[in-house]
């Protein structure tokens, strides 16, 4: 069966690389269907349509922002000489006659580091791959690549760095203070109540679980995919800039450490001070998230230039959520400035019961996460009508909230925009790895559609 699905993993590869456009163009296409729904199904004429669609362009800046400093802050976490070193240690670990257990190393480092934070999951792996294969010659290039980016199709969306529950739990954000229109949610929701309920931290034990049993037990017996000393040679990163000998009084300004310790110090003991008086469940939101690892990057490069040189090469990793962010906005401003969210929201109600509801919701997300490659925005687009679909059905919001997360996050497997780091540091096309990847999407699948038959549709 297995050698089945692989068949059928390489079947797709083929059709999704001849056929499958840019992300952007796949998001325009999007904003077309989102002004012609407004249109036929929300009422609105095509000059509202586009008007709505420009008054929502800017209003998604501060979230931009927010998501391409988690970016940036953790590509320089993750190229940090301590980091860098600690990997090339890890890659030793497992047998290298044992192939298994270097996919094993790639999938649970991927995970652990996806539940941590999305994008340190996706850099840090992709870093992480190189190393493997020059320590574990013998293990499957294919695997290792398509296990490297598992965090982020299993249990990153039940981590700490969850968008929607992060949103829902940040004051002042634009589903609680949308400013036209009706909030869709009536109070914030702290991380307490949502990422550390007692449901969502066994659903991530239990990906964390089915997952690395997959990369195990896919690893072929025969047809093994290596790479050569050679070509290890050439993707390994390059080692960490060691810091020149200051030479003019500006070369010692710019190398003194304690610039780095006084940012460290400035962003941490407002964050500190929050969870002292507010509580941890209020502080966590994803300015906390991104204060937590922007104060790891100062710590770890010690120095303001190597900082600053690892967050320069971030922004590369970066470029498409600043890009791609005010086109998602626009058709959040579609969605909420005209009658589509209602229109949307009643749609749902009646192909939904109560007891199904958080399926729909689950392969709904996936499909759209297909299209819509952050979970963020997309959240911000869909929350307007699957929030207010799943409350007059006596879905709690925090159901929704779990079934939009689970369902974006397995689809992530089988789309190549979350391979991409991996796929640039390893010189591989998304079509060599799509086979295993779909084993593990359906895989992730099974798990996610079993959990939704049996989540709590209030708490």
């Amino acid at each position: 069966m297995l050698n089945q699905l692989r068949d059928v993993g390489g079947a797709l590869s083929k059709v999704t690389e001849r056929w499958v456009p840019d992300a952007w163009v796949i998001l325009m296409s999007l904003t077309v269907v989102a002004l012609i729904l407004a249109i036929i199904g929300g009422g609105a004429s095509p000059e509202e349509a586009v008007l709505a669609w420009g008054s929502g362009v800017w209003t998604l800046l501060e979230l931009a922002m927010q998501f391409s400093i988690a970016m940036v802050a953790a590509h320089a976490c993750a190229s940090s000489p301590p980091i860098y070193r600690v990997l090339d240690r890890l890659a030793g670990l497992p047998d290298p006659e044992k192939p298994a257990g270097a996919v094993a190393l790639a999938a649970m480092f991927s995970m652990l580091a996806g539940y941590l934070n999305w994008a340190f999951g996706l850099v840090g792996s992709a870093l992480f791959v190189p190393f493997i294969l020059k320590r574990n010659p013998k293990a499957d290039v294919r695997l290792v690549v398509a296990s490297a980016y598992m965090g982020i199709g299993t249990v990153w969306q039940s981590g700490f760095s969850s968008s929607a529950p992060l949103i829902l739990a940040t004051p002042g954000n634009p589903l609680l203070e949308p400013g036209t229109g009706d909030p869709i949610v009536s109070r914030l929701y702290p991380v307490t109540e949502t990422l550390f309920n007692p449901f969502n931290i066994s659903y991530a034990l239990v990906m964390l679980g089915t997952g690395l049993l997959a990369a195990m037990i896919l690893h072929p017996r025969r047809e093994v995919v290596t790479l050569t000393t050679e070509e290890v040679d050439e993707i390994l990163p390059e080692p960490p800039v060691k810091p020149e000998r200051p030479i003019t009084p500006a070369h010692h300004i710019d190398a003194f450490p304690g610039w780095v310790i006084l940012a460290a110090g400035l962003f941490a003991y407002p964050l500190v001070h929050s969870i002292m008086t507010k509580g941890f469940g209020a502080s966590w939101t994803i300015n906390a998230y991104n204060t937590v690892f922007l104060i790891f990057a100062l710590v770890l490069h010690g120095r303001p230039m190597s900082f600053l040189r690892a967050c320069r090469e971030g922004v590369r990793s970066a470029w498409g959520i600043i890009i791609q962010f005010p086109f998602y906005a626009g058709i959040f401003g579609v969605i909420q400035n005209t009658n589509l969210g209602v229109w949307l929201g009643d749609r749902f109600a009646e192909v939904a019961s109560t007891r199904l509801f958080p399926l729909v919701v689950y392969v709904y997300s996936g499909i759209m996460s297909l299209f819509i490659p952050s979970a963020g925005s997309k959240w911000m687009i869909e929350a307007p009508y699957v929030v207010p679909a799943g409350e007059l059905l006596d879905v709690s919001v925090m159901t929704t909230l779990l079934a939009y997360a689970y369902g974006d996050s397995a689809f992530n497997l089988i789309h190549p925009f979350w391979a991409l780091p991996v796929l640039a540091i390893t010189r591989r096309r998304f079509g060599e790895i799509f086979g295993y990847a779909f084993l593990f999407w359906v895989i992730s699948v099974i798990v996610g559609v079993g959990a939704m038959l049996v989540i709590p549709t209030s708490w």
